[in-house]
């Protein structure tokens, strides 16, 4: 079976691929991978970047005597997908990414970081503070959030270019859900027109969190993808 390696994104776990991975598993050989400081497993390095998160990958491939793979990624794990593929083309295969926020500058790094308050996450939205304080740790959730906020300025000024993006020649699927409040079509789509041999999919009535996009069409389209 072909191996395929599942990307979590910000602030999350491969422990929400728990179900997704479960049905995968009787087409491929799924695997999944938490990065570190998320999940209550501790940080390797000082600071959260995608460049780190690239490395992550590449001792989890060359630990397991995995030469290459594709990879699904989910919003933040979509551009790690993206970077080893600009980056490291040998080590992956094909890219599906969804929810994957491509464009980058510090006015867009700003909007985002603006969500990553803990105090108004706990005092407007206790049920996803109480569900990142289960994923990461009553303690340890604010600092998740506080060293996404700081790779989020980092991406402001260390990012995708579109010459990186016109240099991956790998097959990619970019997707996003047609409710999506942080990706919006008209960067997904300008950067599938930089990837030459990529394809943009939009889910209808679906918005960003994992959680929310139906189990049964997520299946559908990875199996479709990758086989």
């Amino acid at each position: 079976m072909k191996e395929l390696l599942l990307l979590h994104g910000a602030l999350g776990s491969r422990e929400q691929f728990g179900e997704i991975e479960q049905r995968l598993s009787g087409n491929f050989k799924v695997h999944s991978l938490t990065f570190s400081g998320h999940g209550r497993r501790p940080s390797h390095h000082h600071a959260f970047t995608i460049q780190n998160f690239c490395h992550e990958v590449l001792d989890w491939m060359n630990e397991n005597y995995i030469q290459q793979i594709d990879i699904f990624g989910y919003s933040m794990g979509g551009y790690v997908a993206l970077w080893l593929a600009r980056f490291y083309p040998e080590r992956v295969g094909r890219v599906f990414t969804l929810g994957t926020k491509l464009k980058w500058n510090e006015a867009e790094a700003e909007k985002e970081i603006k969500m990553l308050n803990p105090e108004k996450i706990v005092e407007k939205v206790p049920a996803f503070a109480q569900a990142l304080a289960e994923r990461h740790g009553e303690h340890e959730w604010r600092s998740v959030m506080s060293k996404t906020a700081a790779l989020m300025r980092d991406l402001a000024h260390t990012h995708l270019t579109d010459q990186d993006f016109i240099t991956i020649l790998h097959q990619v699927q970019l997707a996003r859900g047609e409710k999506d409040n942080m990706v919006t079509h008209d960067e997904t789509d300008y950067v599938h027109h930089l990837i030459k041999n990529s394809t943009y999919k939009t889910f209808e009535g679906v918005p960003h969190p994992i959680e929310q996009v139906p189990t049964d069409l997520l299946q559908k389209e990875i199996e479709t993808y990758f086989t």
